[in-house]
C-alpha cells in the first residue's frame, strides 16, 4: 500500500508493501461491506473472514494500491470464497463515493480510502494490462515478488481500452463493458476446480488460493467474453 519513489526512465515504480499496522483492517471493512453486494451468498449473521490468497498489481505511477483478495467467510454451512479487488488511496477518488468500502488508517501511510476496485479507473487499466501481459501479476504480501502461478491469456484482436465504463453487479459477479465488443465478467464467488471459460471467452485470469483444510485451490478470476454482457 506504498510506492518507492519516482519513475524513472529505467526502473518501473513498484509497490512496497510495509509491515504495519491498519485501522479497521481490511477484513473488518469487508465483514461490513459484503452483505451489502447482490453477489453475497451469506446468512443472516455477520461473515466470518479470513484471508485465502490474492495478488497485486502495481500502479506505474506508483501512486495507487491495487489488491485482489481472496476472502473466505466460514460463518455458513460451508466455506465461501470471494474475490474482492481493492484499491487504496491517499485521497478520495472522485464521483466515487458510492464505490468507498472504508477509510483505515496506516501506520506509515496514513489515512487511506479502499474502494471497491472494479469502479477505480487505475485497477481496471492495470487489469486489461495484465491479460495483454503489459504488466506481471505481483506476490500480495511481498515487495517486487512476481507471483507465477497467476495466469493470464488474451486472445482477441482489438487492443484492450480502459475507457470510462459503469460496473453492474448482479449474483453471478461483476460485468464492465469493454468498448467496442468486449465485456469482462469478474467472478465474485470463486469455485475451485479446472480452468473452465465460457465459451467464445477471449482472455482470462485464472488464480489460487489457500482452503480451510490446508489445501490449495485453483480457479477463474476474470473472462472476458465477446459483446455485450450487460
Amino acid at each position: 500500500m506504498g510506492r518507492r519513489g519516482a519513475p524513472s526512465d529505467r526502473i518501473p515504480t513498484m509497490a512496497v508493501i510495509h509491515r504495519t499496522t491498519l485501522k479497521p483492517t481490511k477484513l473488518e471493512l469487508l465483514t461490513t461491506w459484503l452483505p451489502t453486494r447482490p453477489w453475497y451468498t451469506g446468512g443472516p449473521t455477520a461473515p466470518r473472514l479470513t484471508k485465502a490468497g490474492g495478488f497485486r498489481l502495481d500502479d506505474p505511477a506508483g501512486e495507487v494500491g491495487i489488491e485482489f483478495m481472496v476472502a473466505t467467510d466460514t460463518s455458513g454451512p460451508t466455506p465461501v470464497h470471494y474475490l474482492v479487488p481493492l484499491t487504496y488511496r491517499g485521497a478520495p477518488l472522485p464521483d466515487a463515493d458510492h464505490a468507498l468500502i472504508g477509510t483505515m488508517e496506516h501506520g506509515v501511510l496514513g489515512e487511506r480510502w479502499a474502494y471497491d476496485g472494479c469502479h477505480d479507473p487505475v485497477l481496471l487499466t492495470q487489469l486489461l494490462a495484465l491479460f495483454e501481459g503489459r504488466t506481471e501479476p505481483q506476490a500480495q504480501s511481498l515487495t517486487d515478488t512476481p507471483d507465477p502461478e497467476i495466469t493470464h491469456a488474451y486472445t482477441g484482436t482489438d487492443p484492450l481500452s480502459a475507457d470510462p465504463t459503469t460496473p453492474t453487479d448482479d449474483h453471478d459477479g461483476t460485468r464492465i463493458p469493454i468498448p467496442p465488443t468486449t465485456t469482462l465478467h469478474l467472478n465474485r464467488t470463486l469455485r475451485p476446480g479446472p480452468d473452465d471459460l465460457p465459451a467464445g471467452a477471449k482472455g482470462h485470469v485464472t488464480g489460487h488460493w489457500d482452503l480451510p483444510d490446508g489445501s490449495r485451490a485453483r480457479g477463474v478470476f476474470a473472462v472476458l467474453q465477446p459483446g455485450s454482457q450487460i
